[in-house]
């Protein structure tokens, strides 16, 4: 319960999910957040590939572009339907294709961006780990812009408390909740950058950047899953605190810490 002393509330701003609109033509903020998320990356992957040691030309990033957002796009919204509400989508196979709405999984767009670079490596005939650990520092900026769009679109709201920051979003009652949307934008996006890019600023083993990158978002995510709303069509499904975030998160953590125990054994310093 928020305790009754707390009069001061702050709302969520009303902004409305449609940030341009011509005619029957509308662009959705959360669209927005997904290309300043690939342009930021591709730029960000540019200013990579023109380190001397690199090995990475500009016509591979922009190649390498495509292949991860096909793979963020289709890997993303199928993860969410398969992972947080198949039974919806078995009855309105329609609701598919609306992606403006919002209802993308970062586990689901992980895959699909796993195996977009597994295809890339092949055709550029690069070792499959040498393309993640290159990608890895620069995943963070589409992270955090993803989270801007939840947060704009006033979803995937967190639970409620009587913090003062608690904010009151439309669609989830009067009581303040954790805006864990901007949690996981500070977490997920700046702070999960700036430990990936100043650590790959030096040459690591082959998988440690990986690793990290596993290590480093598999935690910040099951700290914000302890604050925030769990799916009301799924609910906890443990112990009455472990959400289907947590289940799919902490193997992340786990392969993480594998792949950096596995690449500083294989390379030593």
């Amino acid at each position: 319960m928020v305790s009754p002393a707390f009069i001061l509330m702050l709302r969520a701003p009303d902004i409305d999910p449609i940030a341009i609109s011509i005619g029957p033509l509308a662009v959705h903020w959360y669209g927005i957040m997904y290309v300043i998320g690939f342009v930021g990356g591709w730029l960000l992957a540019l200013y990579r590939a023109g380190r001397p040691d690199s090995g990475w030309n500009k016509q591979e990033i922009s190649d390498l572009l495509v292949y991860i957002a096909v793979g963020v796009i289709i890997g993303g919204r199928l993860g969410y339907v398969v992972f947080y509400n198949l039974p919806h989508y078995l009855e309105h196979p329609l609701d598919l294709f609306q992606v403006w709405k919002g209802g993308m999984s970062f586990h689901g767009g992980f895959l699909g961006t796993m195996f977009a670079m597994w295809l890339f490596a092949r055709r550029s005939h690069r070792h499959w780990l040498a393309v993640t650990d290159f990608v890895a520092p620069v995943v963070a900026i589409g992270l955090g812009a993803g989270r801007l769009g939840n947060f704009i679109n006033q979803e995937l709201w967190g639970r409620v408390t009587d913090l003062p920051w608690g904010m009151v979003f439309r669609d989830a009652g009067e009581q303040p909740r954790h805006p864990s949307q901007l949690y996981e934008f500070v977490l997920e996006g700046v702070a999960l950058f700036l430990i990936l890019w100043l650590y790959s600023a030096r040459p690591r083993p082959t998988a440690a950047v990986s690793g990290l990158f596993l290590i480093c978002y598999g935690v910040f995510r099951y700290l914000v899953e302890f604050v925030r709303e769990p799916d009301a069509h799924i609910g906890y499904l443990a112990f009455g605190w472990v959400t289907m975030g947590h289940v799919l998160t902490f193997p992340m953590v786990l392969l993480g810490v594998g792949m950096m125990v596995w690449a500083y054994r294989k390379n030593p310093a």
